[in-house]
């Protein structure tokens, strides 16, 4: 079972207490009524779905109930990081986002990366 850490609980919970709230630091016009349809259509619909990291809205609905933010690794399914709503986006590395933060090189670039981190583990 996932585990999610609720960052105001402040513990670690099973995924069947959360409930999934969409893309996180979406921005929101200040007067809905006098945008385009293009444009509401762009806000209201479309989303990125990127192969990697993503930054997502979350409710710990059989909790707290409130509304939290987390960095996601959509390849692994691994939480980075989870923070309270409104708190600035934390920066993520492409270390510590792991296998999927790679996935956009070139093979002799992942080889070249790959190669020389085992070269580091034997020499340890």
């Amino acid at each position: 079972m996932l585990l999610i850490r609720c960052p105001y609980c402040e513990e670690e919970r099973p995924e069947l207490e959360f409930r999934h709230a969409g893309e996180a630091h979406v921005a929101r016009s200040g007067d809905i009524a006098a945008i385009s349809d293009e444009d509401f259509e762009k806000f209201f619909f479309i989303r990125s779905n990127p192969k990697g990291v993503v930054f997502e809205r979350w409710r710990h609905v059989h909790g707290c109930a409130r509304f939290f933010n987390a960095a996601r690794n959509t390849v692994t399914d691994r939480f980075l990081v989870t923070y309270k709503a409104g708190e600035p986006k934390p920066e993520i590395s492409a270390e510590d986002a792991g296998p999927a933060a790679w996935a956009n090189r070139e093979p002799a670039e992942l080889n070249e990366t790959s190669s020389s981190r085992l070269k580091e583990q034997v020499t340890e």
